[in-house]
């Protein structure tokens, strides 16, 4: 089907065919036939690369220009989500009548943007989209389309509830809104496309073929008869797969199941790749090297990383900041890096295909049990399924390096049908979380429409009755016993305290926890560690690094430093290397520092500092609450000081835009400790200062004279 015989307008054609789309794909023809441009509710069960996003794209046409409600894009991570926002904003090109106005939020779950009102197309993080039903936003209504990706997701531990709860909720609404599902290759994308209420389409074509296979010593089989040898070196096994693609002119990823070992694999195999690269190739890849080093601290990783990237390979994990992985992907994409070793979390996120993905263990640690487990055949599809680039390659191929039991690992992984979706909704932390949602949203609800409302999940169906009724019950328990909510006979209504527990988006245990440590703090002095203690102990601070045994005599120390700061006595097994680290960065360590005393990389700070940021803001609404107003301030000025990585000395300065951690400790060494300081120093003067410059300087008069 060509894009021209498409029941679109010719504006959308025109938009189309710019785009590069001239011929739909196999999943695409099949979601047109079966009603996708009429409003049909569609799941599609699909692999990577079949051409999922234009799917989604169709449907949006189609629907804003017949529409004036909103469509929901829903995206498991905040990355896709800019990626996705990217590529719809290319959309408000097109002119007809209803104009297309492409918004993005993903973070902020205690308020509601008002702007978003705006947008007829939003791009939302399954968490903030729940946000914003918890908050009535009363836009709500008004949507008609909603785009699900990732929708097996429903089965994952952590992401799964709050997905499986936002389509329940969507699709009950009294304007049923088309649902578009789009998902990886499950074996019950059945069941989930009955209980969403759509057509499900599966298809398993690819636009460039997937083979699968099993190296085994040096001998590889794969699944399309096909068996090859691959020249072994001491550099291992999946390097030695991975150089060869390369030598054969394609590109390699291989999946490392820790950030250690993705490391290793790019520097043993970065002597190989860079024999093979063109002079050319050498030259912007010294650049892009230079490039890292310019823009992020000297820790060992970043300063390995730029001198790999150099060689034609680079690693990728959770530990990079995003400066880092921009640039790493960046390349990647443009080929320039020819090799990349990264753990098995980027497959879940951006799109970074290769001619030859190599899975080089197929166990991976697992922290809630503390050891190694193998992975399930649908993690191992979405692995292998990064294999094959469009317009690069005429075959993908996956391999899974074995170790002497070629014929188990093909039968199971290669030959295997990915495991069914089970949902997580009834399990305890979730259904507490859920059941408070629904009940500080519909105050009054009788506990059978509470019921009710769940047997309609996707978990409801997959449970008895009784079984829900009973997780239910122990839920409704703990929400009245920690006065979160209340009831009149059969009727429940959310206390102020869970009103506020479900408005800041944090399990109602922690928010209980919080309340109760609250109470009991002392009206005497500070509690800085006490109060970083409180938060990263929480299950919801992440990341959480254990302790090594060398941690725990600094530790020690640090808790005898700042004994008059606890909230309760503690000792140093009580203690994260988080919680070390995130205290050296309010007390202006720098990354270099925390990386080699704590090994928290950067991308692992960062992350720490939104939670904690996060955290610190539900601690301070519930002091409120509980009227500790005694302890708001050392809060608001505990939550700068995580944000900015700053000493209290600094406070006053960083709140005028333009001045960081680094440039408020510069100022602060000039004798410039305070706004007034800087109301008088003259600009000139000021422009001379190290790290400020004359346009900084005029720019910095300016702020201050807008908050003074």
């Amino acid at each position: 089907m060509k894009i021209e015989e498409l029941k679109l307008s010719q504006p959308a054609i025109d938009f189309l065919l710019s785009e590069g789309f001239e011929c739909l794909y196999p999943p695409q023809e099949a979601c047109i036939k079966e009603g996708l441009l009429d409003g049909q509710s569609i799941l599609v069960s699909a692999p990577t690369a079949s051409g999922k996003t234009l799917i989604a794209i169709l449907a949006m046409i189609s629907y804003i220009s017949q529409n004036t409600g909103k469509v929901i894009y829903l995206s498991p991570l905040r990355a896709l989500a800019a990626e996705k926002f990217k590529e719809f904003k290319k959309l408000e090109k097109i002119t007809f009548k209803n104009k297309f106005k492409v918004g993005i939020s993903t973070g902020d779950f205690e308020s509601i943007d008002k702007n978003l009102s705006k947008n007829n197309v939003l791009i939302l993080t399954n968490e903030k989209m729940d946000s914003i039903i918890r908050h009535s936003a009363d836009w709500i209504d008004d949507i008609g389309l909603v785009i699900a990706d990732e929708v097996h997701l429903i089965g994952d531990d952590d992401r799964g509830p709050t997905l499986e709860m936002i389509l329940t909720k969507l699709k009950l609404l009294e304007k049923r809104p088309q649902i578009v599902g789009l998902s990886a290759t499950i074996t019950n994308s059945d069941d989930i496309a009955q209980w969403l209420g759509c057509v499900l389409v599966e298809n398993k074509w690819r636009p460039v073929p997937l083979s699968e296979g099993v190296c085994d010593g040096d001998r590889v089989i794969m699944n399309d008869g096909r068996m090859f040898h691959v020249e072994r070196s001491i550099r291992g096994t999946a390097i030695d797969l991975g150089v060869q693609s390369v030598m054969d002119g394609g590109q390699s990823l291989i999946f490392a199941e820790t950030r250690t070992r993705s490391k290793s694999l790019a520097t043993k195999a970065s002597d190989a790749i860079s024999r093979l690269l063109k002079v050319n190739e050498i030259k912007t890849l010294e650049t892009v090297s230079k490039k890292i080093l310019a823009n992020n601290e000297h820790t060992d990783l970043t300063t390995v990383l730029a001198d790999l990237v150099k060689k034609g390979v680079a690693f990728h994990h959770a530990g990079l900041n995003q400066n880092c992985r921009d640039i790493i992907e960046d390349e990647f994409r443009k080929g320039l890096i020819k090799l990349l070793s990264s753990t098995p979390t980027l497959a879940a996120g951006v799109n970074l295909p290769a001619r030859r993905v190599v899975i080089s263990n197929i166990n991976r640690y697992n922290a809630k049990i503390g050891a190694n487990r193998p992975i399930s055949v649908l993690e191992y599809k979405q692995l292998c399924g990064r294999a094959g680039r469009p317009q690069y390659d005429d075959f993908g191929e996956s391999i899974i390096v074995g170790n002497a039991n070629t014929d188990d690992l093909l039968d199971y992984y290669v030959n295997g049908e990915p495991e069914s979706i089970v949902s997580k909704i009834t399990e305890d932390k979730s259904l507490r979380t859920h059941v408070l949602s629904i009940i500080a949203t519909n105050p009054g609800i009788k506990k059978e429409e509470i019921l009710d409302f769940f047997l309609q999940t996707f978990g409801g169906i997959q449970s008895r009755k009784p079984t829900v009724k009973f997780a239910i019950d122990v839920s409704l328990r703990f929400l009245k016993t920690q006065n979160l909510i209340l009831n009149k006979g059969d009727r429940y209504a959310a206390t102020e305290f869970g009103k506020k527990t479900s408005m800041l988006y944090i399990d109602p245990l922690t928010a209980t926890y919080f309340r109760d440590t609250i109470e009991n703090v002392s009206k005497k002095g500070k509690h800085t560690l006490g109060l970083i203690h409180l938060i990263s102990s929480t299950e919801e601070f992440f990341p959480k690094f254990a302790m090594r045994n060398k941690d725990y005599e600094t530790a020690s120390i640090l808790i005898e430093n700042h004994q008059s700061e606890l909230l309760e006595s503690i000792s140093e097994y009580d203690c994260s290397r988080s919680l070390m680290a995130l205290h050296a960065w309010i007390t202006e360590s720098s990354e270099l520092s925390i990386s080699d005393q704590f090994g928290v990389e950067s991308g692992d700070l960062h992350r720490m500092v939104e939670t904690a940021d996060w955290l610190m803001y539900c601690l301070r609404e519930i002091s409120k609450h509980v009227e500790r107003i005694d302890l708001l301030d050392e809060l608001a000025n505990l939550r700068t000081r995580i944000v900015y990585g700053i000493k209290e000395e600094l406070l006053d300065l960083v709140k005028i835009k333009g001045i960081g951690r680094v440039r408020a400790r510069m100022l602060y060494k000039h004798g410039l400790k305070t706004n007034d300081d800087l109301a008088k120093i003259p600009v000139k003067k000021l422009a001379e200062i190290e790290k400020i410059g004359s346009t900084l300087a005029d720019n910095i008069k300016a702020e201050l004279r807008k908050v003074r």
